[in-house]
C-alpha cells in the first residue's frame, strides 16, 4: 500500500512543473486509485463479514443461556422437553412449529432481534406477539441434554444434507449424517450452541465432528 502512494506521489511531483497532464499519466493515475478503491473494497467487506459472524454468536449464547434460565435447577430437561403443566411446550414439537420454544423465553431474551442472524435475509419480528418461524434463524437441538456438552442446543439453520437444504419441520440427524452449511450466511461456517451453553463458529468438518461426539445415535433438530 506504501509503495502505491509513493508511486502517486512520485508521478505527481515529476508533472508539477507542466501545464497539463498527458493522457497516459491521467489514465496511470485513475488505475491506481482504482487498484486502491478495490483494496480497501475487500477489507471492508472481510470486516463486515467478522461483525456478522460475532453478532451470530454473541445471538446465541444470549439463546443459550435463555434455555438454562428457562430449564431452572433442571438442566437436563429444558422446557420444549416438558409438558405444559410443567411450563414447557413439549407439545409444539410434533407440529414442526419452532417459535413456540422461544416465545416463552421472551422475558430473558428481551428482545427478538437477537433471534436472526445477521447474515440471514429474515427480518425480525416487530414485537413477540407478532413472532413466527419466520422471523428465526436458528434451529433448536431437541435431544440436547447438559450433561452432554457436545450435543447441538441450537445454531444458524442454513443447513444442507447430502447437498440438499433442508426445510422447515424435523430433521433427524444420524453421526454419519453428510451435513454441512449453506453458502447463503456464513461462507462455509455456522454458528453453534452446544449443550454446556458454549457459543461458537463451526466449519463443516467441526459441525460433523459435534455429531460423533454428541454420543447420541440421533439428533433431532427443530429447523424454523
Amino acid at each position: 500500500m506504501t509503495a502505491i502512494y509513493a508511486t502517486v506521489a512520485t508521478k505527481v511531483k515529476t508533472t508539477a512543473g507542466r501545464s497539463a497532464l498527458t493522457l497516459v499519466e491521467v489514465l496511470v493515475i485513475i488505475a491506481v486509485l482504482v487498484l486502491l478503491v478495490g483494496m480497501l473494497s475487500v477489507d471492508l467487506s472481510k470486516d463486515t463479514k467478522r461483525s456478522r459472524r460475532t453478532v451470530c454468536v454473541n445471538n446465541l449464547r444470549q439463546v443459550g443461556l435463555s434455555f438454562k434460565i428457562c430449564a431452572g435447577g433442571s438442566y437436563d430437561r429444558y422446557h420444549f422437553q416438558r409438558e405444559a403443566t410443567q411450563n414447557g411446550t413439549i407439545e409444539w414439537v410434533v407440529t414442526g412449529e419452532v417459535w413456540p420454544h422461544f416465545l416463552v423465553m421472551s422475558n430473558e431474551l428481551n428482545t427478538p432481534k437477537v433471534l436472526v442472524c445477521p447474515a440471514d435475509t429474515r427480518r425480525p419480528a416487530a414485537s413477540w406477539a407478532s413472532l413466527s418461524n419466520s422471523n428465526i434463524s436458528y434451529f433448536i437441538g431437541l435431544d440436547a441434554v447438559e450433561t452432554l456438552p457436545e450435543m447441538l442446543l441450537s445454531g444458524d439453520s442454513n443447513l444442507e444434507v447430502d447437498g440438499k437444504p433442508v426445510g422447515q419441520g424435523l430433521l433427524n440427524l444420524w453421526t454419519n449424517s453428510p451435513v454441512a452449511w449453506t453458502t447463503n450466511r456464513h461462507k462455509g461456517h455456522g454458528g453453534v450452541c452446544l449443550g454446556d451453553g458454549s457459543a461458537l463458529q463451526f466449519t463443516n468438518a467441526q459441525l460433523r465432528r459435534a455429531l460423533v461426539r454428541s454420543d447420541m445415535a440421533t439428533n433431532r433438530l427443530a429447523i424454523p
